[in-house]
């Protein structure tokens, strides 16, 4: 690395903490504080009621305070990543990245604790004092064996989950890489043996879980600075190092290597030496995680044995060892059932939730995150991403699972499945919001052919849907592009044996398709020559046609290209007298729930007419999601301030829908705060015919609404659902180029939903 690029990266990473404000948590509160009202309940003399409550019944804490989601991490500074004993002002931006990564991870709420005390019995005491104000204790970058000392007291005295990640966080990673290196292998726990070199805090705890996942101790060889530990010997011995002193002459790292089937580092760099490798047992695990520089860089390692299996802690090399694979996953399941310890079930618990999602096909958002990296089991893939949404439901209820087992939930949890199931919905915004449109789709197994088949968010998206649902795909592709794709992204589909592809190059019923492409376009100016060539190169008028000849249910296309393009194919093989286009809806999530957008896209000035097709399309297609629909038409316009503009055609759609009763609630036309502040709306204009705030806006302009709908994408963090292509009967959606696999799913589930279902 260069010196003007390290300066670089070195600014940057100041920036980032210092800018837009400093540091990297603020406090927020979670209830409302406008009024004298709210003032009363939240302080004096509402307060007292919650704290009497809390007096008679202590554990009512959780349902009056934020304590049952509330962890401590607590630190002294003296032993800080790789800097050392920085002290523990010096190791706030840590703590605070650690309460970051609890939130964003587990949605743990967390407040970092520095303390300026050495003496670990009476940093104990303060740890001890604060149990009151939190569910959980995570203990962090406390020198060894002074982190012994803190967890023991902390443990004994407190009857909450208190956990040193440096030492059961790095333990639990390592142990899920290594059941599945041995997993790789073909190897047994118990018949390998381990030389280990660092004998602080981090590798005794690893050596710990080996011996818990089947290692004999027997077969464990450590070595520190000193050498060998060894039995007899009194240089820098401590309890926890004695454990595993062997009985023998050998004393060097060089004399003990030989036959080891696994080496695991946790010390400084370059320790290990190429040739140390090469007397390692057949196919080596080496485990060199110390950072920044690893105990051998990989690829030492590997021109010395090409067939090791290697792991480090950086994030540039393959299997990162990383504790926020563990610690967030661990909290919540222990938080949710109210563990008092988390004990070593729940420990191996997390390690084979780690293990076992590893050797599952990688999430469609951990390789959105890691564009580029191969993600498929086996020696370069050990452990999951840390932005897997997965790991949150599987390893924490496998944690949850593990303590109600073994007797330390105070509130077991009745349905695991259930529970499984909400941590999943709080990793995917849609989730919750989907699960209607998904009960639904069960109901009927719909056929969903997807023009860009070859596409890899198509294909992730057409795994999910076996997995989850009940639909058929038929992906249009090259048979052979689609199962190296498939490959390529750790996908366990394959083209023959679970997907119906069609061959724009080569399939049976090609001049089936381009004579019935033909027929219907022959007198709009399309030759035989042209539907030939059609049928040969368009994915879009392939999945209509489809469609069109009953081989298909439904067609979701646009994942590249301009809407409109794909929308012209989808009319002329599509439209007929009762199914036309009546407008582009998209439900856009944001924090406090949904507001669904109209028309974005199918037309550019929408007619009165159009308009209140919108408007009643749009209804119909928010009663799908379980809500109730509230519709106002936006504009600059106010409730007839205006006489001219989209105000004008808007009152006109308006006066369209008052011709016949009607369903759902409308009012308009009116600005977008009018639509969505009742109080506001209710001055402009009293006894309006909408109650609370609107979560259907249709605009007289696409422009206006492709403007909102992104704007709250790009700034507001909104999840876009769609674009949902109304009026079609459910036959076909065009979707956007920057659409997830996610969001393919999403629209394939919307797209699965029998026409009963919605009308």
């Amino acid at each position: 690395m260069t010196d003007s690029h390290g300066d670089s990266l070195r600014q940057a990473a100041l920036d980032y903490h210092e800018f837009p404000k400093p540091g990297k948590l603020e406090i927020r509160a979670t209830k409302p504080m406008a009024n004298g009202r709210d003032l009363a309940r939240a302080y004096s003399p509402g307060v007292a009621e919650a704290c009497l409550e809390i007096k008679a019944d202590p554990q009512s804490a959780r349902r009056f305070t934020a304590r049952g989601n509330l962890v401590a991490v607590v630190t002294n500074g003296t032993a800080v990543l790789g800097l050392g004993n920085i002290g523990a002002l010096a190791s706030k931006p840590v703590m605070e990245g650690k309460a970051v990564l609890f939130k964003k991870f587990a949605h743990i709420d967390c407040f970092d604790i520095e303390v300026n005390e050495p003496d670990p019995e009476k940093l104990a005491e303060i740890v001890c004092a604060l149990e009151p104000t939190f569910g959980a204790i995570n203990l962090e970058d406390i020198k060894a064996p002074d982190c012994f000392i803190v967890e023991r007291i902390c443990r004994a005295r407190m009857n909450i989950p208190v956990f040193h990640d440096d030492q059961h966080g790095t333990a639990i990673v390592v142990g899920a890489a290594a059941v599945n290196a041995l997993h790789v292998a073909g190897k047994r726990f118990e018949d390998i043996k381990v030389v280990s070199t660092g004998g602080g805090a981090a590798g005794i705890a690893c050596l710990n879980m080996l011996l818990k996942l089947g290692v004999k101790r027997g077969n464990v060889w450590l070595c520190d600075i000193h050498g060998l530990v060894h039995e007899g010997r009194e240089v820098d011995m401590n309890p926890e190092k004695a454990a595993f002193a062997q009985v023998s002459d050998l004393r060097t790292l060089g004399e003990v290597i030989g036959g080891a089937d696994l080496f695991l580092g946790l010390s400084g760099p370059d320790i290990l030496k190429p040739e140390m490798v090469t007397q390692m047992a057949a196919r080596p695990i080496v485990f060199a995680l110390a950072n920044p520089n690893p105990e051998i860089m990989p690829d030492l390692a590997r021109a010395a044995v090409p067939d090791a299996i290697i792991a480090t802690g950086r994030s540039d090399f393959p299997n990162q060892v990383n504790n926020v694979l563990c610690f967030p996953f661990i909290f919540r399941g222990a938080l949710d059932v109210g563990a008092t310890e988390i004990n070593d079930a729940m420990q191996v618990a997390c390690v084979q939730g780690i293990a076992e999602l590893a050797r599952a096909t990688t999430s469609a958002e951990a390789a959105a995150a890691y564009r580029g990296e191969e993600m498929t089991f086996g020696a370069d893939y050990l452990i999951p991403k840390p932005f897997d949404p997965r790991l949150a439901g599987v390893v924490s209820t496998a944690v949850a699972r593990a303590a109600m087992e073994t007797g330390v939930a105070t509130r077991p949890i009745e349905d695991l499945a259930q529970y499984k199931a909400d941590l999943d919905a709080s990793q995917f915004k849609s989730a919750l919001l989907m699960r209607p449109v998904f009960e639904a789709a069960r109901s009927a197994s719909r056929r969903i052919v997807f023009a860009e088949g070859e596409d890899e968010r198509v294909l992730r998206a057409a795994q999910a849907i076996l997995e989850e649902t009940t639909e058929q795909p038929i992906l249009i592709g090259r048979p052979e592009v689609i199962a190296r794709r498939c490959e390529r992204a750790g996908l366990t589909i394959h083209p023959e044996r679970d997907l119906t592809i069609v061959n724009p190059e080569n399939d049976p019923r090609y001049r089936d398709y381009w004579e019935t492409y033909h027929s219907i376009m022959a007198r709009r100016g399309v030759t035989p020559d042209i539907a030939r060539a059609v049928m040969r190169t368009n994915t879009t008028a392939i999945g209509a046609v489809m469609v069109q000849r009953g081989e298909a249910d439904c067609l979701i296309c646009g994942t590249f290209g301009e809407f409109r393009w794909h929308l012209n194919y989808v009319t002329q093989l599509l439209q007929d007298e009762t199914h036309h286009p009546h407008g582009a809806l998209s439900m856009m999530i944001l924090e406090d729930g949904p507001l669904f957008i109209a028309d974005t896209h199918v037309y550019s000035r929408p007619t009165p007419e159009n308009l209140a097709e919108i408007a009643i399309g749009a209804a119909r297609h928010v009663r799908r999601f379980g809500l109730t629909p509230k519709v106002a038409f936006c504009s600059q316009s106010q409730f007839g301030n205006q006489a001219e503009g989209s105000g004008q055609r808007l009152r006109a759609a308006i006066a369209l829908l008052d011709r016949a009763p009607r369903d759902f609630a409308y009012e308009g036309e009116m600005n977008i705060d009018a639509a969505l502040d009742p109080e506001l709306r209710e001055r402009l204009l009293p006894g309006n015919r909408l109650e609370g705030a609107a979560n259907v806006l249709v605009f007289g302009h696409a422009d206006a609404a492709s403007g909102v709908r992104n704007i709250l994408k790009m700034k507001a963090g909104g999840l876009e659902v769609g674009p949902i292509l109304m009026g079609m009967g459910n036959r076909a959606h065009v979707v956007t180029p920057g659409i997830t696999a996610r969001g393919l799913l999403n629209m394939a589930a919307i797209a699965g939903t029998p026409v009963a279902h919605y009308g």
